[in-house]
């Protein structure tokens, strides 16, 4: 897909709010029947006033002792990617190998399509640049390669956002005759890789179905059984994990969710779940699937400028689930 040629910048295109000093994080806890089930019985809640920036809370890691962090949801991007960039370190420090970084860059409190997708991908760039430059120490720029869905998506990269960026830039497929029709030519990935890369950055592959295929080969062939790492950023992987691509039709991509999913920790994430007025599915204010590592996965809903814990839990809450389940008995 051809990116928008729209010039973006941190300090003008993107959206940035105003960031205040303190929020209130009102938290309960649901007790689940069974798992999988839907939540009932509200046996606590408790409020806490938390400042903007990270601060030690308790939540569990892989070690015995707890060495966990609670975060307030982010204010504006600046703070967004300083959280994602933390539990991003975290997560390597507790060697996880297969990362996922996942959040709306059409704003905030935006859903996917909200803007138009080249320009959505282009914010999302721009983003990753600016995580980057601060992810990434100067003597691991070499060995860090950030993979975008195809060719021409890296030419504008070097053109735009990663100007003058000794980040190495590369590609999952290449333009084919057949490209309006959905038609891509694969990348062999073990022709893409260097001995001396160590770090993969993935951006946005989800525009072509065969985009994620490639990802699922670019961890088999070069980052399984090694000490590389990889990083799925803002992948949409909820469009596989949903169902939404059909698996009678699509059986190798629905499979990824048996497959790559399972080996793989969600280190930052947020997810909108927009209400209407009046309806009957969604009757509440403004609410977010959240999850900040190493602390649990959220479901957080905003009353003006105070976000409420509806609900929260180890494992991921399925789309469904929250929607289904969680919103309506919160």
């Amino acid at each position: 897909m051809r990116l928008s040629s729209t010039p973006i910048s941190s300090t003008s295109a993107l959206p940035i709010y105003p960031l205040t000093p303190t929020k209130d994080i009102i938290c309960q806890t649901y007790q689940t029947k069974n798992a999988g089930h839907p939540l009932s019985n509200r046996i606590g809640s408790f409020t806490k006033s938390v400042g903007a920036y990270l601060r030690p809370c308790s939540v569990s890691r892989d070690d015995n002792p707890l060495v966990e962090y609670d975060l307030p949801f982010p204010s504006d991007y600046v703070e967004l990617l300083e959280q994602a960039k933390k539990a991003a370190e975290l997560a390597l420090q507790d060697n996880r190998q297969l990362m996922e970084i996942e959040f709306p860059t059409a704003g905030l409190e935006s859903v996917p399509g909200d803007g138009e997708g080249g320009i959505e991908m282009t914010g999302s760039m721009q983003l990753i640049r600016e995580f980057c430059d601060s992810f990434v120490s100067p003597e691991k720029v070499a060995r860090t390669r950030i993979f975008f869905p195809e060719a021409n998506e890296v030419k504008f990269a070097r053109s735009s956002a990663f100007e003058g960026s000794s980040l190495k830039l590369d590609y999952l497929t290449k333009p084919s005759f057949f490209e309006d029709f959905g038609f891509v030519e694969k990348v062999k990935m073990a022709d893409r890789v260097k001995p001396e890369d160590e770090l993969f950055l993935v951006a946005y592959p989800y525009f072509n179905v065969n985009e994620m295929l490639v990802v699922e080969e670019l961890y088999k062939e070069a980052v399984a059984n090694t000490s590389r790492k990889l990083i799925i950023f803002n992948g949409e992987l909820d469009r596989i994990r949903s169902g939404y691509y059909p698996p009678f039709f699509y059986p190798k991509l629905a499979s990824l969710s048996k497959t790559l999913f399972p080996k793989m920790e969600t280190v930052y994430y947020i997810h909108n779940f927009k209400g209407r007025n009046g309806g009957t599915l969604f009757r509440f204010h403004l609410c977010f699937r959240y999850r900040c590592y190493p602390g649990p996965w959220k479901v957080l809903r905003r009353v003006r400028d105070t976000y409420i814990c509806l609900h929260k839990q180890e494992a991921m809450p399925s789309l469904k689930e929250v929607a289904l389940n969680i919103l309506p008995s919160a």
